[in-house]
């Protein structure tokens, strides 16, 4: 079965998240900003405490902050870039009120607005492709998938059905148009049968359907091979808790696989993102027991980045992309 995490103490159905960015492709520039508190090109390490509902950011230019926001065991955790200043700004979506919260980092004040229902995933993303992120929800009802998306254009919201209400969601720009795309993995039969990704493209409103990936791997799309388009990956779990992480990563430069060996099934969260700022996704974990991150960076892979930053039960920020 699927790995769940707890988002400031909350058991998200979404299961664990993660981040993926780059400077060279606009969506995977919009996600890194997502993480990039800076503004120095590089994903920072944040993780959020649910003990105090404090965010802890440590910013890769230098330096520390914290911040209390949210509240634990009622929020999801969305961090993006809300008004376009290229810094992340750090936000909620709060399931029992459908209402999002952010800090607006261009101008240090408080934002708020209703757009979902409890029971809702957020999916908060690049849509309208305006450089800002827009609030988002995915609903399962009737055995669909229904995304609903708030502009942040024009403020106007569409919805589009995508998806079956026991898929699980992988937004990402994947034909490198600077939008979005509504996307989803479908599960097989059982747990260790052939996963489907099915991708509606904002290009052409086309379809592109990829078997990729076992029913019960982990969902951690990013821009791997830095060519402007995300990349279909899945991370796939071993079968003890000292197993390793396995990463299956489909390029879309040349349909070939990349696989690497990285992180361990029963203490880590997928925390993949641009931490070196060369414009594609590092594979990356966060360490539960130790409270350290640890990146295999595309610029350097055999020499692994490990950044000590939070404590146990602590949730790394960038697992938000995970699912």
């Amino acid at each position: 079965m699927r790995n769940f995490v707890a988002a400031g103490g909350k058991t998200l159905f979404v299961a664990i998240l993660a981040l993926t960015f780059g400077t060279s492709a606009f969506a995977q520039l919009s996600l890194r900003n997502a993480m990039d508190t800076d503004m120095d090109g590089k994903a920072d390490f944040m993780v959020f405490r649910p003990s105090n509902n404090v965010w802890y950011m440590a910013k890769s230019a230098g330096g520390f902050t914290f911040q209390t926001f949210g509240i634990a065991n009622e929020d999801f955790m969305t961090p993006g870039d809300y008004d376009g200043d290229g810094k992340g700004d750090i936000s909620i979506w709060r399931d029992t009120t459908g209402v999002w919260w952010r800090i607006n980092s261009a101008t240090s004040t408080i934002g708020a607005g209703t757009f979902g229902i409890s029971g809702d995933e957020p999916v908060a993303r690049d849509y309208d492709g305006d450089g800002k992120t827009d609030p988002a929800v995915v609903r399962r009802t009737n055995g669909a998938m229904i995304w609903y998306v708030l502009k942040s254009s024009d403020g106007g919201f569409f919805a589009v059905q995508w998806g079956l209400a026991t898929d699980y969601v992988a937004p990402g720009d994947y034909d490198g148009d600077g939008k979005f795309d509504f996307a989803v993995q479908r599960p097989g039969a059982s747990p260790g049968a052939q996963g489907t990704f099915y991708i509606f493209r904002s290009s052409d409103l086309g379809v592109t359907t990829t078997a990729w990936g076992l029913s019960n791997d982990l969902v951690v799309p990013g821009d791997y091979d830095g060519d402007g388009k995300t990349d279909i990956a899945v991370v796939r779990e071993g079968t003890t808790p000292t197993s390793n992480l396995v990463w299956f990563v489909q390029l879309s430069t040349n349909g070939g696989l990349y696989a690497t060996t990285f992180g361990l099934t029963g203490d880590d969260l997928n925390a993949q993102n641009d931490y070196d700022g060369d414009g594609k996704t590092d594979v990356a974990v966060w360490r539960n027991s130790n409270g350290a991150f640890y990146v295999q960076r595309t610029t350097d892979p055999n020499n692994i980045l490990v950044q000590v930053w939070g404590q146990p039960s602590d949730f790394p920020i960038a697992s938000y992309d995970s699912h």
